[in-house]
């Protein structure tokens, strides 16, 4: 975690306020996480991260109904790009999608990749202004798919995920977007489906999807 990282988390503010059952919640899901990142890195880690991760989601949410859940999934794709970088777990590529909200774009184009790729990639999303919820006519949308993204969550990006991710796909976050040396970039010009009938919405995702597919191609991985 970077001083950058600290900063921004000790500055975020709590919005929401957990119950005690909740908090317990979370302190299970530590325990989870142990387990699953057992011999890569030890209990002081993943508590530094998850407590870290509590610190980013609580500032944004609305409700604190899913946020144990989310916490636990958020500290997850952090600590899974943490062993990207420093522990050499990079036996597949890893794309970071990144979009204003991370309510759309950005999670339509990481829902066709993961419903293509089958476990082939370590995906990521993030927002440079993270939005509250993501978009349900979005959800829709990808249902005529074939492909639930019901459950995704719209979430900050971080330094150790996009130092992690191979290709950086950038979706209208501008200067808000990060910049590292050595990355493949990619910039998606699409329309924002915020506010956008379906009609609207149903080109995007279908502009999205084949960009995805041409994406998958220069991975040198066949849609599955």
């Amino acid at each position: 975690m970077t001083t950058e990282d600290r900063a921004q988390s000790e500055s975020l503010q709590p919005s929401v306020t957990l119950t005690t059952e909740q908090l317990l919640l979370i302190r299970q899901a530590s325990v989870r996480l142990q387990k699953k990142f057992e011999g890569t890195f030890n209990a002081e880690t993943i508590e530094r991260y998850i407590t870290d991760s509590q610190t980013r989601i609580e500032s944004r949410a609305r409700f604190a109904n899913w946020l144990p859940i989310l916490i636990e999934r958020f500290t997850h794709d952090r600590l899974l790009a943490l062993a990207r970088l420093e522990v050499g777990a990079l036996d597949r590529p890893g794309v970071l999608f990144l979009c204003v909200h991370n309510a759309g774009r950005s999670q339509m184009a990481a829902g066709y990749l993961r419903h293509m790729a089958t476990g082939r990639v370590d995906i990521f999303t993030g927002g440079s202004d993270p939005g509250h919820d993501i978009n349900q006519m979005v959800v829709a949308a990808m249902a005529e798919e074939g492909i639930d993204i019901s459950a995704e969550y719209p979430k900050p990006w971080t330094d150790e995920i996009a130092r992690a991710a191979d290709v950086i796909v950038t979706m209208g976050c501008g200067d808000a977007c990060p910049i590292y040396p050595g990355k493949r970039y990619e910039d998606w010009v699409l329309e924002d489906p915020s506010g956008q009938p379906m009609e609207v919405v149903r080109v995007i995702r279908d502009e999205i999807k084949g960009r995805v597919e041409a994406l998958l191609a220069t991975l040198e991985l066949a849609p599955a």
